[in-house]
């Protein structure tokens, strides 16, 4: 059952997916962080997968990793991002872990020999799992956003639990609808017949909003929000304009620019603690008032789409690019590359000149790792700074071993299982996952402890010896090949508390101005107000190598 004077808002999508209740639930929870209240964001998907962890990135978009190594989705990083906290896995749940729960319960006779059936008992589950997270959180708001669009068949459950919890606590829950408001080019009209629709739905499964969030790209007019009312049984104070803006982030202040966080708080009946945005306004004022601008090349697979290029795949690696930008007063300018292009055609090499810097961030698989490798050689000889992430870290070494050492075809087993040079290999625990076809969670996941050696650059960034950072992979550096790769020169600074697994390599300073990467992802623990150290340093690099 709810917790007593707990209250919930959940944050349903309208006419169609991708209009931005992530960033809406994020926002919301934001303005209610500021006003002084405790707020717990969950994220309900509808699939039937048990996590995130299997899906494809291109269709998908990124996996997210919480520090207890729960695979989610990527709105979970935009959580985390705009709240600047750490969430678990009570704050996420899929379909799938519903039904999971429900059928193992019923298996091991939990349900006492009943008819086990959607309603009441998936119902039940999703009701459990929401007010778990409340209590776990020891939150006094949680904001909870419906994955989907209303009207597709597998939000039915979730919806319904919803309005049970709306019929048993009528003055502790709230709906929020996002709803999109196209102008058809051909009619110069914004048209909220679609929204309309989206709500009279929403009804039929006898849940009204109480507040709409209008998303367009203009704002919207003080006719437009009379139709919605009208139509919608809703006041026009309720109805939210939500225009395209040049950043996210921007979206908290403009929602609060329409009084969104008072019109809550009086519909819940509660009063703001305190009004405290500040340090958010002089973010975003940052990332406008940047002139200066540095380059960045992220060299990636995942951006290719159809004719699209799809940056969501690296949402939490660009964001914490901008973030150490922003941080240092630059402007950044973010080019995607993709991988198959230079190895198809090494002339494009001389391309990479125009960059302050390159990454390389995770990944999977043998497509497009030849072309990793010559622009990672390309960066250690002409000295332009790089960050390789996970993979990127493995094709670093691997490139090292080829090139340095002169092991000719070092590579990673999951690319040649029968490579003379196994500089990486896969963890042998995993290794039984693997051979049974088990892919799901078989991986190195969440939080793990590094120790930092000192006088490196890893040091000089963290300035500590002891960090923690997030993880997701299955292969490690093989440590028979430690010694000989350090002997010539690529120092490893970072090592797990028992010396097995490298988390970090990197050139010292005066043999290259900034050539590291990290086994783990620094990029799920950068923050809009507080940059990770690593990508700070890395665009510290780069504006020395521009000027």
């Amino acid at each position: 059952m709810a917790r007593k004077n707990h209250k919930y808002i959940f944050v349903v999508g309208g006419v169609m997916s991708g209009v931005g209740k992530g960033i809406a639930t994020s926002s919301i929870s934001k303005i209610l962080q500021g006003k002084g209240f405790k707020v717990n964001p969950i994220k309900i998907d509808p699939y039937l997968n048990v996590d995130a962890g299997t899906m494809n990135p291109t269709e998908h978009g990124e996996v997210f990793v919480l520090k207890s190594g729960l695979e989610c989705d990527q709105d979970m990083g935009n959580y985390e991002r705009f709240l600047g906290m750490s969430l678990n896995d009570n704050d996420y749940m899929t379909g799938g872990m519903v039904y999971k729960s429900v059928i193992d319960r019923e298996r091991n006779l939990g349900y006492r020999g009943k008819c086990v059936e959607a309603i009441p008992h998936i119902t039940d589950e999703v009701i459990k799992r929401i007010t778990k997270a409340a209590d776990h959180n020891g939150s006094q708001i949680s904001v909870i956003e419906i994955g989907g669009t209303v009207g597709e068949y597998q939000n039915i459950l979730f919806i319904e639990s919803a309005r049970i919890m709306k019929l048993k606590h009528p003055k502790d829950v709230l709906f929020v609808l996002v709803s999109y408001l196209p102008v058809p080019s051909k009619i110069g009209e914004m048209k909220t017949k679609p929204t309309q629709y989206a709500i009279r739905t929403l009804n039929s499964y006898g849940v009204q909003p109480d507040i709409i969030i209008a998303r367009s790209d203009r704002h919207l007019d003080k006719k437009r929000k009379e139709k919605i009312a009208v139509s919608c049984n809703i006041l026009p104070e309720n109805v939210i304009s939500a225009p395209d803006v040049e950043s996210v982030y921007d979206v908290p202040i403009n929602f609060e620019n329409d009084n969104i966080g008072s019109l809550i708080l009086n519909k819940l009946t509660l009063k703001a603690k305190q009004t405290d945005l500040e340090d958010w306004r002089k973010f975003v004022a940052r990332t406008k008032n940047a002139k200066k601008s540095v380059k960045i090349a992220v060299v990636g697979k995942y951006f290719n789409t159809g004719d699209y290029v799809l940056s969501d795949s690296y949402i939490s690696v660009i964001e914490a690019i901008k973030y150490s930008a922003y941080h240092q007063g630059r402007k950044p300018e973010i080019t995607w590359l993709t991988a198959d292009d230079f190895e198809q055609n090494p002339n494009a090499l001389k391309d990479l000149k125009k960059y302050d810097g390159i990454l390389i961030p995770g990944g999977f698989g043998e497509r497009g790792i030849e072309g990793k490798l010559k622009v990672i050689e390309f960066a250690r000889k002409n000295k332009v700074p790089y960050l390789g992430i996970c993979y990127g870290m493995q094709l670093m070494v691997i490139e090292f071993a080829r090139n340095v050492l002169g092991l000719k075809n070092a590579n990673t087993v999951e690319i040649d299982e029968k490579t003379p040079h196994p500089v990486v290999d896969i963890m042998p625990d995993q290794k039984i996952h693997l051979e049974k076809n088990n892919y799901g969670g078989s991986m190195r996941l969440g939080s793990y402890q590094a120790m930092i050696r000192t006088g490196t650059i890893a040091y000089d960034s963290y300035k500590k010896v002891d960090v923690e950072e997030r993880h997701r992979h299955r292969f490690e550096i093989n440590p028979e090949y430690v010694k000989n790769i350090e002997s010539e020169g690529l120092v490893f600074s970072g090592i797990s508390p028992n010396g097995l697994l490298m988390e970090i390599a990197e050139l010292p300073k005066k043999d290259h101005p900034f050539f590291l990467g990290t086994q783990f992802h620094p990029e799920f623990q950068a923050r809009p107000l507080a940059p990770h150290p690593l990508f700070d340093a890395f665009i510290k690099a780069s504006m020395k190598e521009k000027k």
